[in-house]
């Protein structure tokens, strides 16, 4: 079979980043541009104590934001994984308990909001010269969270659905109506915050409208009422799939809480005074997030680029596309830098204006805190190089080292020791920090390309094809590292005269897709703990999935094709609809699993137990992602067997014999009924 052509793997990168990038860029501009656009009518319509208002509200909005994205991007991802694996009906469960535990969250969060509001405006560092005006506008936002929640939600699936323009209209339009009733509500009805807040939920109406439209418009799915009822066991799957999301927005909620905080009590010591402080930092982080925007959808975009090419091992094309895109980011970083160092007056005044002391600290807090913002270029586009290529811890550690682990502590020990300008010296230092963290990680991983390659052990054909079974039989194999499972099958698919299928898998998906045999090896059935965390908004399925669907397919033709015996890969769950597959578990005591990784692999003994422990919690992480089962639950499986009790030889006689006396009984049943 020949590979498959693929346009990641020859067209040109700038072609494929111009094609990938700008649908990416757009759709985070709106979304950064929809909360802004609120506080330049009310900068202008209310003044400054207005802003400020708004972004102590806007945690709260955050916070919801983060649950709809968890559903949303959640929901999309169980789409995309039950679709290819051929499983209309639970896919449309897996939408449909999404949309209905958005509903109730919405529903939940609203109330909860709703009663609490006063002290949750505390909690994000609420004054008592703002408090009005957060309250009006926060009693109005909050009763349009409901629309915000399950319309976000629904714009995710949309996507997965196949239908990103739909998705887009859907949000643009909704940002547009924000922009035409923004100042019909605040200037010509002389509403000020409310009448900014109340534009804001009309236009979260539209969008939430619209989505729900389209929900009997689905392409590739069809909802029945019965989906909707929730299911635990399904709504923690989904949530799981969605949790980077939810990390992401949940870590920008509490570094704004802190910031708020700390903005409140140093400014008070200041001659800037509490209030002008956590507005201007508001606006500033704000405007930040536009260039963030920028930078994540050049990165993001690329993602499948590097992806796929790191898997069919081009790596020339792998470092020419991460050469662009960071050139590319330095780019878009060393424009708003000029930007924020020469012209802060002139972007603050965007946002209405204000007394020479606003403009002061306006001026201090885009020199200072952005001060570094050149190292956005560099950092963010290396965390998501990192989930381009499966390295799930290195992406975590630049995902989150910013914001929790450096930003967080520098706001309240620079606070501490240097009061309100100890905040802007935070950024930064955060920055500065990210980034030389960004950069060792980035010129090793760089360095090593192509280096470590892994050797190939593809199977050698000599498993005899003489079928000794009356009828067509799959037998899969799932078994426990060191236990001889993989030995076992050989056995067992020699003494039945049928074909074994291990390594032989990777050759059959390395042909079809056009990556690598040492790829596939490095990163098939090896989920780590923190891969949920590649999972995101902007990213769709991460490397594993794509390898579980390529190689489900695979297993799903050799099951049609002949009798054989599969070892791993989840075969048990791909083939559980099919009455003609025994799936044997093979277990061992970890004493005997010792013995045979030092006598077969050239282990030492500590380093065997180490070993076995880790590729063991790898391949359950695997099955529990893929089948929402426990590993080594053995109601999962027809026969489970210790292969220390007999040895692995009569271990695979004995459930051949178990095998030979299913043919019969099939073969017998088959009789009876035509007699």
């Amino acid at each position: 079979m020949e590979k498959e052509e693929n346009i990641l793997g020859y067209e040109q990168i700038g072609k494929l980043i111009r094609k990938f990038s700008v649908p990416c860029i757009i759709s985070l501009l709106v979304n950064s541009l929809y909360n802004i656009v609120d506080q330049i009518f009310i900068g202008w319509g209310v003044g400054y104590l207005g802003n400020g208002a708004t972004n102590v509200v806007f945690p709260l909005v955050i916070v919801c934001l983060a649950f709809s994205l968890m559903l949303g991007d959640g929901s999309s991802a169980y789409l995309s994984l039950k679709l290819g694996e051929k499983r209309k009906k639970e896919a449309g469960k897996g939408v449909a308990n999404g949309i209905s535990t958005a509903i109730i969250i919405s529903i939940i969060f609203c109330l909860t909001a709703l009663i609490f509001l006063p002290q949750l405006l505390n909690l994000f560092g609420c004054t008592d010269n703002l408090r009005d005006y957060a309250t009006e506008y926060g009693y109005i936002i909050v009763l349009g969270l409901p629309f915000m929640i399950i319309g976000t939600t629904l714009n995710s699936i949309i996507r997965a659905d196949g239908n990103p323009k739909y998705a887009m209209k859907s949000m643009v339009l909704g940002a547009v109506l924000n922009i035409i009733l923004d100042p019909i509500f605040i200037f010509i009805l002389k509403m000020e915050v409310a009448g900014a807040a109340i534009a804001t939920v009309i236009s979260q109406i539209l969008t939430f409208t619209l989505n729900i439209m389209y929900i009997r418009k689905f392409k590739s799915i069809s909802l029945e009422k019965e989906d909707f009822i929730p299911k635990f066991v399904l709504v923690k799957k989904i949530s799981m799939l969605g949790v980077s999301s939810f990390i992401t927005q949940m870590s920008f909620v509490v570094v704004m809480a802190i910031e708020n905080n700390l903005l409140v009590k140093y400014g008070a010591y200041s001659k800037f005074g509490s209030e002008i402080p956590i507005t201007v930092f508001g606006i500033v982080m704000k405007i930040s997030q536009i260039l963030n925007s920028i930078i994540i959808g050049i990165a993001a975009g690329a993602q499948p680029i590097i992806g796929y090419n790191y898997g069919a091992e081009k790596y020339d094309r792998v470092k020419k596309t991460l050469k662009m895109v960071l050139g590319l980011s330095l780019i878009t970083s060393i424009v708003a830098f000029v930007l924020f160092q020469t012209m802060p007056r002139q972007l603050i005044s965007i946002f209405g204006s204000g007394d020479e002391l606003y403009m002061e600290f306006a001026c201090l807090s885009f020199r200072i805190y952005l001060m570094l913002c050149i190292c956005n270029g560099i950092q963010i586009p290396s965390g998501i190089f990192f989930q381009a290529i499966g390295k799930s811890v290195k992406s975590a550690i630049l995902s989150l080292s910013r914001q929790i682990l450096l930003l967080i502590p520098a706001f309240v020990i620079l606070g501490k020791l240097f009061g309100i300008d100890g905040i802007l010296y935070a950024g930064p230092f955060a920055d500065g920090i990210a980034f030389c963290i960004a950069v060792i990680l980035l010129i090793v991983e760089v360095k090593n390309l192509g280096k470590s390659k892994i050797t190939s052990q593809s199977l050698i054909d000599d498993t005899s094809t003489d079928n000794k079974l009356n009828k067509h039989l799959i037998i899969t194999i799932t078994r426990e590292y060191g236990s001889g499972g993989r030995y076992v099958g050989r056995l067992i698919a020699d003494k039945l005269g049928i074909k074994l299928y291990d390594k032989d898998i990777i050759i059959k998906v390395a042909n079809e897709t056009g990556l690598s045999e040492e790829y596939i090896e490095s990163n098939e059935q090896k989920l780590e703990g923190l891969s949920n965390l590649n999972n995101g908004y902007y990213f769709g399925l991460n490397n594993s999935d794509e390898l579980f669907l390529k190689e489900s397919e695979v297993v799903q033709d050799l099951a049609n094709r002949e009798a054989c015996v599969i070892i791993g890969r989840c075969a048990d769950f791909i083939l559980k609809d099919r009455e003609d597959v025994i799936k044997v578990f093979i277990y061992s005591d970890i004493e005997n699993k010792i013995r045979r990784a030092t006598q077969f692999y050239g282990m030492n003994k500590e380093t065997a137990e180490k070993e076995i422990k880790r590729i063991d919690k790898l391949r359950a992480n695997h099955y529990k992602h893929y089948t929402e089962e426990a590993w080594n639950n053995h109601s999962n499986y027809d026969i489970c067997i210790n292969s220390d009790t007999l040895g692995v030889e009569k271990t695979a006689d004995l459930i051949c014999e178990i095998i030979k006396e299913k043919d019969k009984m099939i073969k017998n049943k088959e009789n009876s009924f035509v007699n």
